[in-house]
């Protein structure tokens, strides 16, 4: 989904400072840059952030594009199983998962593919799961002005399974939850219902 992102500006610099930070690291751990095998190394980390980070360059006006229609519709809205990757701020170590995104309409829909869009946007950073969560919850309250919006996100994330505690499987589970989602048992109750039901397999 990265090459449909609309972006404003180009990323990270092409030139030089990265590639030599890399170099410098490889250096440090005992590697050496110049080896057939690490020779474009510091090029292709270059190019892996400078994708893996896309999200600081979105513009949102751009990636809305005018996708928010006026509907009488006031039920609620879930988009499940939104998988998503990104980068943990403390170790630049991946985390991934899935988003769920509810929201209920206060006379204005969003299109459907710009959710998935919206937490790419964000996801694609260095994030903590608790910003990301929040980010995703708050962007869709302030564009939309719904009733509420609720957001779930689940992830793995791989600075726990590859160091420290090393515990492969665990899960993190963040929620973020708005207007009438914070302020209604109910509504929270059947958002929360909603994913628990199993995802219907294609046909």
């Amino acid at each position: 989904m990265v090459d449909e992102i609309e972006r404003d500006g180009e990323g990270l610099d092409s030139q030089g400072p990265v590639e030599s930070a890399v170099r410098r690291i490889l250096q440090e751990i005992g590697e050496d840059p110049d080896r057939e095998g690490l020779r474009g190394t510091p090029d292709r980390v270059h190019r892996m952030y400078t994708e893996l980070t896309a999200g600081y360059h979105v513009d949102p006006e751009r990636l809305v594009n005018g996708a928010i229609f006026d509907i009488d519709h006031s039920e609620m809205v879930v988009v499940r199983e939104i998988t998503f990757h990104s980068l943990c701020e403390h170790h630049l170590l991946p985390f991934f998962g899935t988003a769920a995104v509810a929201y209920i309409p206060e006379g204005r829909v969003i299109g459907l593919s710009k959710i998935p869009r919206i937490v790419e946007m964000y996801a694609r950073r260095l994030q903590v799961q608790e910003r990301l969560t929040q980010q995703v919850a708050d962007f869709l309250m302030e564009r939309l002005a719904p009733k509420g919006v609720a957001v779930v996100l689940e992830a793995s994330h791989l600075c726990a399974v590859m160091r420290g505690v090393r515990k492969p499987g665990t899960i993190m589970t963040t929620s973020a939850v708005l207007g009438i989602f914070r302020a209604n048992d109910k509504t929270r109750a059947e958002f929360f219902a909603h994913l628990a039901r199993p995802a219907p397999s294609a046909p």
